[in-house]
């Protein structure tokens, strides 16, 4: 979700909550704002956490993750779909690798997938 619309909907509870219940409205919209952030925070952490216990720049099949990216795909997202973290290349680079050798070099840019390659191991050659 866009940040500024959480932002419009958090603001839109908190005066929604103070025009209609006072005070207590103010700190049930801030409660429920509060619990809506702790879910996320616990999303990301259970995430990482799974990440983090698998072999770094590992995935199952690169030629799999390279037929589901897209560009603009968040990071959240890409490591939700590779199940690890990617090993570092460059400033914003990263690659996966399978068992097979094969490889999926990927370019971020603001926490966004912005542009990737398959790497075949067989012939060495790249593809987009």
């Amino acid at each position: 979700m866009n940040p500024w619309i959480g932002l419009a909907l958090a603001l839109a509870a908190l005066l929604a909550g103070g025009a209609f219940f006072g005070w207590q409205g103010i700190v049930f919209a801030t409660t429920g704002i509060v619990f809506w952030l702790l879910l996320q925070m616990s999303r990301l952490m259970r995430l990482m956490q799974k990440a983090g216990a698998a072999p770094l720049g590992a995935v199952a099949s690169a030629v799999m993750l390279n037929s589901r990216l897209h560009a603009g795909m968040k990071l959240m997202e890409l490591i939700k779909l590779t199940g690890s973290l990617g090993q570092k290349q460059a400033e914003d680079t990263y690659v996966w690798r399978d068992a097979g050798g094969d490889a999926v070099e990927v370019v971020l840019k603001k926490g966004k997938l912005v542009e990737w390659r398959l790497i075949r191991a067989a012939d060495g050659e790249a593809t987009s």
